[in-house]
């Protein structure tokens, strides 16, 4: 009854039902791991946001790799922006998602040493070539708070890293970059600012991370999963009705006289 599975339409078929079940339950296990990992993030943040702010040099110094416990920490620092070093980090967005620069001023810490500083969004010059119209950082000592933040790479970002660029621009926030620049250690990674907030509203302050949302990758994993369970059902609820169908075409080609069976005569009458 099942020989037609044999045929090469259904050797076809099953193969490619043996290759969609391991593929989609794989699918469902990697939205799963995207799933824990956004968790895990999102745990994360949250803890480090809520937690009592600690001096910046605390937690980092000279050639430090922040490590991910301390992304998002609150720390402070209090010193000197240096605005004659300070440069702009091109192709970054502001909550609007309107294509900018984020300003990076290095930030001379009052027991010594030197740490980066983002104090926001400001819209891109009107030339790539020019430098935008960035309004100054408070004068003389300041207490600055704000997010630590680790070095951005090419890697970590997914930014291509560009060398010819005009002057006092970048495309990475790197404070390995930026001691080559200036000359003198800078501590690793960098602030991302949250007070004072900047007279004006510009530059805009970057927003903190989103703790609350997961996404969707658990109902993604879900489907992933019943479409793996369902391929195999779909293949026998297939094979059942192309059963039933040559069945019931050998019932009707049965029932119908054949072509080449001669008439029989009528009976004659009285």
């Amino acid at each position: 009854m099942y020989r037609f599975l044999l045929t090469r339409q259904w050797l076809l078929l099953a193969l490619l039902v043996l290759v969609l079940i391991p593929t989609m339950t794989e699918l469902g296990f990697w939205q799963l791991h995207r799933h824990e990992h956004r968790v895990a993030q999102n745990s994360l943040v949250s803890r480090n946001l809520k937690a009592a702010p600690v001096p910046v040099a605390s937690l980092t110094s000279p050639g430090h790799t922040v490590p991910r416990s301390d992304y998002w920490r609150t720390v402070t620092a209090t010193g000197t922006y240096d605005t004659a070093h300070e440069v702009v980090v091109r192709r970054r967005t502001s909550t609007e998602d309107r294509v900018g620069v984020h300003v990076l001023t290095p930030f001379d810490l009052k027991g010594g040493g030197t740490i980066l500083v983002n104090r926001g969004w400001v819209p891109a010059a009107a030339s790539q070539s020019a430098y935008p119209d960035v309004p100054p950082p408070p004068k003389g000592e300041v207490a600055v708070t704000g997010r630590l933040k680790a070095d951005e790479t090419t890697s970590s970002s997914g930014i291509k890293d560009i060398s010819d660029l005009p002057d006092r621009q970048v495309m990475l926030i790197n404070s390995a970059q930026e001691a080559k620049r200036l000359s003198r250690p800078v501590l690793g990674g960098y602030i991302e600012q949250i007070s004072p907030e900047p007279s004006g509203g510009s530059p805009e302050l970057i927003e903190a991370p989103d703790d609350g949302s997961i996404g969707p990758h658990m109902a993604y994993a879900v489907q992933w999963w019943l479409f793996a369970a369902a391929v195999p059902v779909g293949f026998v609820i297939l094979a059942r009705r192309e059963k039933l169908d040559r069945v019931l075409a050998a019932a009707k080609a049965a029932e119908e006289p054949s072509a080449s069976e001669p008439e029989q005569p009528e009976p004659a009458t009285a």
